[in-house]
């Protein structure tokens, strides 16, 4: 609670409400900034300027009555005017002055401070109608948590730019690109290509299409519409393309980085990848559809594939059909027909499953309709024939917010992530909704794929939000009545991205799962065996691990490798598998590093008290969590709560990050291969236990679980105390010393860095308790 925010509340109230002006409504008298006391004081505004009916939204009629005034400051006739300017400066964050409406230097400097944050001309004082208009909104003007001083230098030119212009208003400066930002750019895109003032809505018409058709930007241009290009590209990084993550910055010339940007994001586009700024590449950084008459290899439909439609959608270029797994009763016919499958693999396409079961309303999704649909997703999959390792795409088919998401949605996709691992996840989860629904539902969910309702341009999910980092589909425009030999059907165009989900061209195929892998640790350890000499199942892990996990740390950390069974190994035929495919999850794992972590934990057994680690956490979840922990220094100017990066970036899909999703599930397999084989050891080898892990019905299926349960007492408080402990313990000086060249390395070679010991208590316990609710996340979704 902030006493002069509490101070504001109670003076409006006593002031209007209170004193029988009940039009004006009450504050709540809580001392916290929010929209109801935000409202409140716009009322109360509006009352002074003698607008009927009052209301909570500061209109073109409350800009009018001020704008028929004096820019308000010391010279305000009217006290109580005065006064809302100093609260709403207190609910701001700035200091307003002593409330009683004395408009001294104290309340001028506050006003010449945030105009100056915003990016507008603080040359005086004074309250201009629309600085009054952002004086009463709940943007903020200073860098927040999570936000990016290039968004928030962006953010400040646009201010200061069109501030003039009649239908543009002051936006925030918190370095978050939002609805509002992308508005704001769009304005402005539309006033520099010639768009009346009056007319520049924001939304991509078809003014706006023209424009960006003659503005191509090449190598060498400059002035502002590379500005406005750039400042587009800031709101769209990062890319990334396989391990390599790209990053632009705003300016005013077309260089050669920003060229390298604009190819690498046309590559994740699955744009002509020139580097070129034209209009295909405008559209797709502007709006959720990109440039909806590309042509598109994708396609999703209600209609029944027969040979003739079959063959009509190949011929006009689709590879790629998306067809429903269910149809729910007394709803339209969509669903796979007996047959179809085969007119579709026949006709040279390959199909994408959806799953949709109404989900067009909040109260569609919970935890436990999400588990149902999750059960009848798998069991409709198998009816068909689906191959093992299919992603199945669930469907949130309305314009969720982000408060929804969190309420129902993320929920929802708990309850099908874990009805699926309760059938041996013997299919995959993907998600299909908004750029906001699939990002959100991917970091909460890890989600494989999404397929984004990108055709809805106006949903607010889709308006401030970039493509999800997984996206493999998105829609970008409806075809009805198309003619064919069967009778006319309609046909939503989609995008496909390379690389990316495949669909499926046959069914009922009998699929190993991880059977490269399984067959390349087989090979060795027959090798192994044949060499004779020391533990087979040791030397496994050994080989994997030589080319990326031998340097001198390694070896001081869990001893030095056997040369000899190397040479012996590769001199018959032997070489390195780098990665292979998760079949629980459909990503690539790095088979070095999940070896080294097996390795290491193999050689080192865990202490036994449980808040206690050792060399073998530190080859696996801990080595990863020092590079995390440095990561999180580098960035704690625009991410001072640790706990709230843990809960963005510890392990999320399409987030650059040295623990990434792939490496938790490294981790987790990593101690579970080399637990298990040291209490099986002399019973089973180590193919048995790889077998067995990744099998048809393999306990990798609920691998964060029993890593949860196995390392960290399944517990949180036991993780987040272990966590402490390896940030902090100074007892092996191997480990000491190996930390802090990790925490440096990864922290931007800024000279000094906070280490953990360094840091507060309470900090350094939020960083500890996120990483701990990130395990526990993971291992809920497998319940």
């Amino acid at each position: 609670m902030d006493e002069k925010v509490l101070a504001a509340q109670k003076w409006v109230n006593a002031t209007y409400y209170k004193a029988g002006i009940t039009q004006v409504g009450l504050a709540p008298e809580d001392g916290k900034t929010g929209w109801g006391t935000m409202y409140a004081f716009t009322r109360a505004l509006q009352y002074e300027l003698g607008i009927t009916p009052v209301s909570n939204s500061f209109g073109p009629t409350t800009l009018a009555k001020l704008a028929e005034r004096n820019d308000i400051g010391p010279g305000e006739p009217n006290a109580n005017i005065r006064k809302i300017v100093q609260h709403a400066l207190f609910c701001k964050g700035y200091w307003g002055g002593d409330g009683q409406g004395t408009y001294a230097l104290d309340t001028s400097r506050s006003v010449v401070e945030l105009k100056s944050n915003a990016g507008l001309d603080s040359s005086n004082g004074a309250v201009q109608p629309k600085v009054f208009k952002a004086l009463l909104s709940m943007d903020a003007y200073v860098l927040l948590s999570g936000g990016s001083e290039k968004v928030r230098e962006i953010q400040r030119w646009l201010n200061g730019r069109y501030f003039n212009k009649s239908t543009f208003y002051v936006g925030p400066c918190d370095g978050i690109y939002s609805r509002d930002v992308q508005t704001a750019l769009m304005k402005a895109i539309q006033y520099e290509i010639g768009i009346p003032e009056a007319q520049a809505t924001g939304n991509f018409g078809e003014g706006t299409k023209v424009g960006l058709r003659n503005h191509t930007l090449t190598p060498g241009n400059t002035g502002v519409f590379v500005q406005l290009f750039s400042a587009a590209c800031v709101f769209n990084e990062p890319v990334q393309i396989g391990d390599d993550t790209y990053f632009t910055s705003f300016k005013s010339t077309y260089d050669d980085k920003l060229i390298t940007w604009v190819s690498k994001f046309q590559e994740f586009s699955n744009l002509t990848s020139t580097g070129v700024g034209d209009f295909p590449t405008w559209a797709q950084l502007l709006v959720s559809t990109g440039d909806p008459d590309r042509f598109v290899t994708g396609c999703d439909t209600r209609f029944t594939i027969t040979p003739a439609i079959g063959k009509d959608l190949y011929n006009a270029g689709h590879r790629y059909v998306g067809r429903y797994l269910y149809q729910p009763p007394n709803t339209i016919d969509k669903y796979i027909k007996p047959g179809e499958l085969e007119n579709i693999f026949a006709a040279g396409l390959r199909v994408f499953p959806i799953f949709q079961d109404n989900g067009r309303l909040l109260s569609d999704f919970t935890y436990a309709k999400g588990y149902a649909a999750g059960q009848l997703a798998h069991s409709r999959a198998l009816y068909y024939g689906f191959n093992r390792g299919t992603v199945i795409y669930f469907a949130v088919d309305y314009d969720a917010t982000s408060e929804q998401i969190s309420s129902n949605i993320v929920p929802y996709f708990q309850g099908v992530s874990s009805a699926l691992a309760n059938q041996g996840k013997r299919y995959v989860h993907g998600v299909y909704g908004s750029r906001n629904v699939c990002s959100s539902v991917t970091k909460a969910t890890y989600a494989r794929y999404s397929f984004v309702s990108g055709m809805s341009w106006g949903f607010s999910g889709n308006l401030g939000f970039p493509m999800p980092a997984n996206w493999s589909f998105t829609q970008i425009k409806e075809i009805g009545k198309i003619p064919s030999a069967d009778g006319p059907y309609d046909l939503d165009q989609d995008a496909h991205r390379d690389g990316t989900d495949e669909g499926q061209n046959t069914v009922n195929k009998v699929v190993e799962p991880a059977g490269e892998f399984i067959a390349y640790v087989e090979k060795l350890y027959s090798l192994a065996v044949s060499y004779g000499k020391g533990d087979p199942n040791r030397l496994v892990m050994e080989y994997t691990r030589e080319q990326g996990y031998s340097d001198m740390s390694w070896w001081a950390l869990i001893g030095n490798l056997d040369k000899e069974f190397i040479s012996y190994a590769n001199a018959r035929g032997a070489s390195l598998l780098k990665e292979f495919t998760d079949p629980f999850t459909g990503h690539t794992l790095g088979a070095e590093h999940l070896l080294a972590t097996a390795n290491g934990h193999y050689l080192k057994e865990q202490p036994t008290s449980g808040d206690r680690g050792g060399a073998g956490d530190v080859t696996g979840w801990a080595g990863d969590l020092y590079t995390f922990y440095g990561e999180w220094r580098r960035d704690s100017d625009s991410y001072p709560n640790p706990y709230t990066y843990c809960t963005d970036r510890l392990a999320k899909i399409g987030v650059p990050s040295t623990f990434s999703f792939p490496d938790l599930i490294e981790d987790a397999d990593g101690y579970l291969l080399a637990e298990r084989l040291r209490r099986e050891k002399g019973t089973k080898s180590i193919v048995d236990i790889v077998r067995e892990h990744y099998g048809s019905n393999g306990d990798g299926a609920r691998r964060f679980k029993r890593y949860y349960t196995q390392r960290f007492g399944g517990s949180t408080s036991t993780a987040a105390s272990l966590a402490r402990y390896m940030l902090t313990m100074e007892i092996d000086p191997v480990i000491s010393t190996g930390r802090e060249f990790l925490i440096s390395k990864n922290a931007g070679g800024n000279g000094s860095v906070l280490m953990p010991w360094m840091l507060p208590g309470d900090r350094l316990d939020n960083f500890c308790k996120g990483f701990a609710d990130q395990l526990k996340a993971r291992a809920d979704s497998e319940s």
